[in-house]
């Protein structure tokens, strides 16, 4: 899927109250340029397209912000918006296994609930964008997690971390619900995240601490789909640029969030101190 280059021109200069003569002057590049490019004659250039879309953030038009709450008001109902974050294009139908096997929940096509929390995972890769998804879910099942044990112990055993408890009975169960679904919708664990999830598996603290300390570092659900017949439930109806100074603008705020959640942890790691069960105490 293409960028909806000729709209945005079109819609930031809407916004500035610019023609394009004037905005071919700002951004430094010949006018039958733009407009060659706003009438969809031509496909922009990499270098164009920066040009254009951080002349828009440098100018605080939050372009991917404004499509999303206007997709968010023109979504059919029953359907949900959804976003993922890619590092790269997204080439040909979308498929169960565009991911890596050690994700949270395996393979599966991932995608979030906001413009703000896919980009956040992106932000440092240079040719990433956002693509928005509406999303049909009748006819298909669904498993849900929240922060707790069951949820925790299921992304450790995706991510690896428990080879040594993989054949007990509490195990296999929980990896077989996992699976037993069209698409998942869970709270997102980054790495930071699981960091402390292996702490928990390591036996340094119990499952009443990892709990309240994953709860400080919220980020939000994401939904994974795990099945054929969900992913074609999806569809692309949007792909956002992202400029370099929006990219450095969202890896400012993760860093900022990153410290913030990293005290937070300190604290519910010491309030809960001595509550809860540890892991070899769980899985006997």
């Amino acid at each position: 899927m293409d960028y909806n280059f000729y709209y945005d021109i079109k819609s930031i200069r809407e916004i500035l109250g610019v023609s394009q003569d004037e905005l071919a002057d700002e951004i430094g590049v010949q006018q039958i340029t733009l407009s060659r490019s706003e009438q969809g004659k031509t496909t922009p250039s990499d270098k164009l397209l920066e040009k254009v879309y951080s002349y828009a953030f440098d100018n605080n038009i939050r372009l991917g912000r404004l499509k999303e709450m206007l997709w968010l008001e023109s979504i059919k109902p029953g359907h949900k918006l959804l976003f993922h974050g890619a590092k790269g294009e997204i080439a040909g139908e979308i498929r169960v296994d565009m991911s890596r096997t050690n994700n949270d929940f395996g393979q599966g096509f991932y995608t979030g609930e906001s413009y703000d929390q896919a980009i956040s995972f992106v932000s440092g890769f240079e040719k990433s964008s956002v693509y928005f998804l509406d999303f049909n879910d009748s006819g298909l099942k669904a498993k849900k997690y929240r922060v707790n044990r069951e949820w925790m112990l299921t992304i450790a055993y995706y991510r690896g971390a428990l080879d040594e408890y993989e054949d007990h009975p509490m195990i296999r169960k929980i990896v077989a619900e996992s699976r037993d679904c069209d698409y998942i919708i869970a709270p997102i664990a980054d790495n930071r995240m699981f960091q402390i999830i292996n702490s928990f598996i390591a036996g340094e603290i119990t499952d009443e601490q990892c709990k309240h300390c994953l709860a400080a570092t919220n980020l939000g659900n994401q939904y994974v789909f795990t099945s054929k017949r969900a992913v074609k439930k999806l569809q692309l109806v949007e792909r956002c640029y992202i400029p370099m100074n929006e990219r450095d603008y969202y890896m400012d705020i993760r860093t900022e969030e990153t410290r913030l959640g990293d005290d937070k942890v300190k604290l519910a790691r010491r309030q809960y101190r001595g509550k809860g069960r540890y892991i070899d105490e769980i899985l006997k």
